[in-house]
């Protein structure tokens, strides 16, 4: 993942060989801790927890959990304290996606080339399923052994807040609502904060809860690093759909068009939408030159969550 970014960086390639196998290193981590954190499928009642491990281990890019590693990497943290976080909000971000798909909202059959929970299991199965996974993430910070108390309320009151009526679920509920109209590029913006963003600046602000001795300006670099890059992760979505190129994970070319959802792309036309993109990145990693070489993991995680091709 981050070796597309070394190339175009012009890194060493000694430097691009040990960060992409950095990123490896956390994927592994991070899949083996979900695994550990959800019950097995021979657990009663074992449909729902079948549906639990297909919905979380089915794939995906890990975007989230990698940040939450990036960002700890990029403040000295011990990755066994930054294990609880990435797995939480995986969890968090597994049970949005079973609910997107659903038939009142959404409404699709793929997902990443498989079925849907809805589709694979049924629709019944499906709410349960990411109803069960959302408690879960909580429970997976709350009984960390590495975490002091004091961390786990901080990490806690950051990812519940970034799910909530004023992060994610907010934004889906005007997603819904605005299908259909027009809205101006700050009213697109705030949406997208919610819907994704602010579960994007979780990951990095639940990595600076475990830093020690954060100053004020590093916190506040990180917080705006965060809110660019998690616009312009939408913004790609909403450009990948247009593109086609989401069909090759399972969701149809256009899908959101024919839902006449408000999307960058719709409002203000594909060249704006990289446009936009372009100058998001620059700005949100223009905030880490405080962290020198050390945020270089964020640098090359950060372009590639702009510049993927799915």
């Amino acid at each position: 993942m981050y070796a597309r970014r070394m190339s175009q960086a012009h890194e060493k390639p000694a430097t691009a060989t040990l960060l992409a196998d950095k990123a490896a290193a956390y994927l592994e981590r991070v899949v083996g801790c979900l695994d550990r954190a959800l019950p097995t499928q021979d657990e009663t009642p074992r449909r729902l927890h079948e549906a639990m491990r297909y919905a979380v281990l089915s794939g995906g890019k890990r975007v989230r959990p990698l940040l939450v590693y990036a960002t700890g990497e990029c403040l000295s943290v011990d990755p066994e304290k930054l294990d609880a976080p990435a797995t939480a909000i995986e969890l968090i971000h597994a049970f949005s996606l079973v609910h997107d798909d659903l038939p009142a909202m959404d409404d699709d059959d793929l997902r990443r080339g498989k079925p849907t929970v809805h589709r694979q299991f049924d629709e019944a199965t499906a709410i349960l399923a990411a109803d069960a996974l959302q408690p879960l993430a909580f429970q997976v910070i709350a009984s960390a052994a590495a975490l002091g108390d004091s961390e786990k309320i901080a990490i806690i009151k950051t990812v519940s807040a970034a799910c909530g009526s004023l992060g994610m679920t907010g934004g889906q509920s005007i997603d819904l609502a605005s299908e259909g109209q027009t809205l101006s590029a700050q009213e697109l913006a705030e949406m997208h904060y919610l819907k994704t963003g602010a579960l994007i600046r979780a990951c990095v602000i639940s990595a600076s809860c475990l830093a020690n001795e954060l100053s004020p300006e590093k916190l506040t670099a990180l917080d705006k690093f965060s809110r660019d890059i998690g616009l312009a992760f939408q913004i790609r979505d909403d450009i990948l759909d247009v593109a086609g190129e989401t069909a090759v994970i399972g969701k149809h070319a256009g899908a959101d068009q024919e839902l006449s959802k408000a999307t960058w792309p719709a409002l203000f036309g594909l060249e704006e939408a990289r446009r936009r993109c372009d100058e998001l990145l620059n700005s949100g990693t223009a905030q880490l030159s405080v962290f020198g070489a050390d945020a270089e993991p964020l640098n090359l995680l950060a372009a590639y969550i702009v510049e993927r091709a799915h």
